[in-house]
């Protein structure tokens, strides 16, 4: 999504610190301030008018008086339970056996939390949109994006940045698109 929105025309915050890899072949649009958002929440200054990555766990540091507008992308949790376990058994970061299963109900758990806790906050409209559906149809999401933001952007560049051939971890069975 941050692809897409940058591809756009939508600025993105991003430093460039984390660079293409085996996980992430097109790169990461990340911020490093943003993980100390709950130390130092003044950070979030930096962002205004600007599209930021903000991982879920670290929603909960948005601080209030602001209006934010979400995207929170969804994909089924087996694939990010897998995506994860491989990445950070392929990294030596994870010396414990992860079972995928027990790491996607902890996930819905996780994300469970964060849906309860974004409903009960003023200044925080959120729009969710499936992985599945971004690349079995960019260019509609890509409007609903726009639409979502309440910002003209391209949408032909940002559908053209769904990449299925960058969907590597499916679920059990196979998800079809």
């Amino acid at each position: 999504m941050m692809q897409m929105l940058a591809a756009g025309g939508m600025p993105v915050l991003t430093d460039g610190q984390r660079v293409p890899d085996e996980d992430n072949p097109r790169g990461y649009c990340e911020w490093e301030p943003v993980k100390l958002l709950a130390e130092q929440p003044a950070h979030i200054d930096e962002a205004e008018g600007k599209a930021v990555k903000v991982i879920s766990s670290l929603l909960t540091a948005l601080p209030e008086g602001r209006e934010y507008r979400i995207i929170l992308m969804e994909r089924p949790l087996e694939e990010v339970a897998a995506s994860q376990i491989s990445t950070l058994r392929r990294r030596g970061t994870s010396e414990v056996s992860l079972d995928p299963a027990e790491f996607a109900a902890t996930l819905q758990s996780h994300i469970d939390n964060v849906f309860e806790w974004l409903a009960r906050q003023s200044g925080i409209t959120t729009r969710t949109f499936r992985y599945h559906d971004v690349l079995r149809d960019p260019h509609a999401i890509a409007s609903q994006v726009c639409e979502f933001l309440h910002a003209e952007l391209d949408i032909t560049a940002m559908a053209a940045q769904a990449d299925p051939d960058l969907y590597r971890r499916r679920s059990p069975g196979g998800a079809t698109l």
